[in-house]
């Protein structure tokens, strides 16, 4: 059974760009073996990611998140049963938030910055969608 996972964390540290580079390594080599795809995003010290995969592999997966150093404020937005994976060609795909045209934020929050923590897991799945088709979305390793 597939299941899709989004969560949202505040990063530890605020020089997060090495952190980033640390969790994408980390998460292609072990997303690849365990039949996880999905997108981290970040900006502004908040991560928000949404992965897929097997409903234990993915359980297992968040438990590990939720107990990494990196983060703090680990919060689940949205979880859900799925047919079908909308991040396949991802094993980690990567957006910075704060690299994106701000009306595209705007469309999904109140302010410019969008702020998961403030709005829900399915408006922050729908901008991860608008993201994926504008190809806001790199590294697809």
């Amino acid at each position: 059974m597939l299941v899709r996972l989004l969560y949202v964390s505040r990063a530890v540290d605020k020089d997060s760009a090495k952190a980033i580079e640390a969790i994408l390594g980390a998460s292609r080599t072990y997303n690849m073996s365990h039949g996880i795809t999905g997108v981290l995003c970040y900006g502004g010290g908040v991560f928000l990611q949404a992965i897929e995969g097997g409903r234990n592999a993915v359980n297992q997966l968040y438990n590990h998140i939720v107990a990494d150093a990196r983060h703090t404020e680990v919060v689940v937005l949205h979880y859900e049963e799925i047919t079908e994976r909308r991040f396949g060609g991802w094993t980690m795909g990567q957006v910075n938030l704060a690299k994106i045209n701000t009306s595209i934020v705007l469309k999904y929050s109140e302010r410019p910055e969008f702020d998961p923590y403030a709005v829900s897991g399915k408006v922050s799945l729908a901008l991860l969608e608008e993201l994926m088709a504008t190809a806001s979305i790199i590294g697809r390793a």
